[in-house]
């Protein structure tokens, strides 16, 4: 779940700021239309760095199915690095891209989908949520009404709103006899289990963790098998490698089935590639299994150049999931040729530069990183001002450029002005360290 995260969110508070790009709409301004037109509003939660993002926009988010969604609900589109983008991101506990919030026309949530999907994934469970069939208040009330398929709704409903604690007490409080008859329901318990497992990795509570992976992992979880097994490599991570190998071992097979059969196809069952190869490499690497790990990233990057050719504007997912892989696979030469490409073929954000000149930087080469982040900071906007500007500021201090420094952190804190205070201190107290 928390890679869900592959893209984690910035949640700071903020409000307008004059250098931001503006927004054709405010998510406040979209929720007033919304009301006056008495229409669902759709939430469309994104930033420049998000590649699961651009998959999505290009991949689904597109056709005839769009069209019809666009004439159900107004969509707005939210900035995850913008203050008015961070703010709704804080206030409806968003905390991975790309989401996809559906609220009512009187601001209460419908229900909300997150992390890469296929286009068939997607539309139903959109049009359900548009049609009411994810508001929670409706499914707790067939709940209530004996329905045991809601119970399950219910609980994926809570895990979706990263509200564990809420979901495990809603179903606690529930009559001892409708949880006696829904524990025989293989999707209420594995929703159930889920729950259990996102808490007690939040909690640090490794051996129950261990437990609810282990017992989801047992089940039909589809798609969502890498995301459970990343948190099973984690929560085994202080297991004696006699009983943590022949664990991890055991869902090798089923991992790789699901990379042959739903991943490394066309069109993809699953669409999370990146996360899919990233835990399966760590998979091999828990078990120690050093050719597994290469063969797998081998593949994937094997995969990626193909489906691009030499146009790596085919794809801008397929393209930076390109340069994971070979970061993962410590294919660093290539990395180095391939990143002035990605920042050729895409001059008008900030990503390629502040990602290449950060690797220079990590690799002890402060000189070398500075060009790559001056570029990037032309371009920065919003947290990523902030962000990029403390890598500037450490790139000059090795330099012994302290006067430097000092003017970088004047100039982006002068820019930035009252917003995102916590990275601002941050970045002032760069120039002690």
């Amino acid at each position: 779940m928390k890679n869900l995260l592959i893209t984690l969110a910035l949640l700071a508070f903020g409000g307008a700021q004059a250098a931001e790009p503006a927004p054709a709409q405010t998510v406040d301004a979209a929720l007033a239309q919304a009301q006056r037109e008495q229409r669902p509003l759709l939430i469309d939660f994104s930033a420049v760095w998000c590649y699961s993002c651009y998959y999505m926009a290009t991949h689904v988010l597109n056709g005839q199915e769009w069209q019809a969604l666009e004439k159900r609900a107004l969509v707005v589109a939210a900035d995850a690095d913008s203050p008015d983008g961070a703010h709704w991101m804080e206030k409806l506990k968003v905390k991975a891209l790309p989401a996809y919030v559906v609220l009512k026309a009187d601001g209460s949530e419908l229900g909300r989908i997150l992390a890469e999907q296929s286009r068939a994934a997607f539309y139903p469970h959109i049009n359900a949520i548009l049609g009411g069939g994810d508001a929670l208040d409706a499914l707790k009330a067939k709940a209530k009404a004996g329905s045991t398929p809601a119970i399950a709704d219910v609980l994926s409903g809570y895990l979706a709103r990263d509200q564990v604690p809420q979901g495990l007490d809603w179903y606690a409080a529930l009559p001892a006899e409708r949880r006696k008859s829904a524990s025989t329901d293989t999707n209420v318990t594995l929703w159930l289990d889920r729950l259990q497992m996102e808490k007690a990795a939040k909690d640090k509570n490794n051996a129950v963790c261990v437990t609810a992976a282990t017992k989801v992992l047992a089940g039909k979880v589809g798609c969502d098998r890498y995301y459970v097994l990343e948190s099973l490599i984690e929560c085994s991570d202080k297991l004696p490698t006699g009983q943590r190998k022949p664990l991890l071992e055991a869902q090798r097979p089923a991992l790789d089935e699901l990379l042959s059969k739903q991943v490394f196809v066309q069109p993809p069952v699953c669409a999370d590639q990146r996360t899919a190869v990233i835990v399966a490499a760590d998979l091999d690497a828990a078990v120690g299994d050093k050719a597994g790990e290469t063969a797998v990233l081998d593949h994937a990057i094997a995969d990626a150049r193909q489906r691009l050719g030499n146009d790596l504007t085919k794809d801008r997912n397929l393209a930076d999931n390109l340069r994971v892989f070979l970061v993962r696979a410590k294919r660093m030469d290539e990395v180095d040729a391939l990143m002035p490409k990605l920042m050729a073929a895409y001059p008008d954000d900030y990503v390629y530069a502040y990602r290449y000149g950060r690797s220079l930087l990590e690799r002890g080469k402060p000189a070398e990183a500075l060009p790559y982040l001056e570029q990037a900071a032309d371009k920065a906007f919003g947290v990523n001002r902030l962000t990029v500007a403390t890598l500037r500021v450490k790139a000059l201090l090795a330099l012994n450029r302290k006067a430097d420094a000092e003017k970088v952190v004047s100039d982006t804190l002068k820019e930035n002005g009252p917003w995102f205070p916590e990275l601002a201190a941050k970045l002032k107290a760069t120039l002690k360290s």
